[in-house]
């Protein structure tokens, strides 16, 4: 596995970290959460789309979520806030990172602010997360932009979730200019993220 150092790296340009709990079965590159259809970029601008796909599941702060099989992860763990980092196999060119942490009285909107606070700590510059949209109680998605530790613009999703006690923070993306060609790769992932218990309302 690359240096946690590489990763990061690869994470800003975007990527990251790693499974803190089981690996499943493969399953189908259909998200279980299906998105709206969209109009698709032209062919020759799109990676192939993966045929398989495993499930990382971090049992014990009790989330999961989809990723192309031969996915590379890892986890750092503090007293306080655990990071999940995976960076997806080429010709993909995607990182994941996702931050966990407990903290009843945050808001979604916090958790935007924690986001754009946090990633502009971890050599991420201009950090900015536009169009956030709640998708419900429980969830909000935003797109963000920023540049690399390289210097090179990046782009993707925010994912932010509130259960009753845990927050959550899912950042996908690549390089700006890979972008368009794994935008349905990073939709699905995003899309594939689950908390095992019922949320913010403690009923979904």
């Amino acid at each position: 596995m690359k240096s946690m150092k590489t990763v990061l790296g690869c994470l800003i340009a975007l990527a990251v970290i790693a499974m803190c709990g089981s690996v499943t079965s493969p399953l189908s590159a259909k998200s279980v959460n299906a998105l709206p259809q969209q109009k698709k970029p032209p062919a020759s601008k799109v990676v192939p789309h993966p045929e398989n796909w495993i499930t990382l599941t971090d049992k014990k702060k009790g989330y999961s979520f989809d990723v192309p099989q031969g996915t590379v992860s890892g986890t750092q763990k503090s007293s306080e806030l655990d990071l999940f980092m995976a960076v997806v196999p080429e010709p993909y060119g995607v990182g994941v990172l996702v931050m966990a942490f407990k903290d009843p009285k945050l808001s979604k909107d916090d958790l935007i602010n924690f986001a754009t606070g946090a990633m502009n700590g971890m050599n991420v510059k201009n950090f900015k997360v536009v169009d956030v949209v709640e998708l419900n109680d429980d969830y909000s998605l935003g797109t963000y932009t920023a540049l690399n530790n390289e210097g090179k613009p990046i782009r993707g999703k925010v994912l932010v979730a509130t259960d009753v006690t845990d927050n959550y923070v899912m950042i996908v993306g690549t390089e700006v200019s890979k972008y368009k060609a794994n935008e349905e790769i990073i939709d699905e992932i995003w899309g594939s993220f689950t908390m095992r218990s019922g949320g913010a309302s403690g009923k979904s």
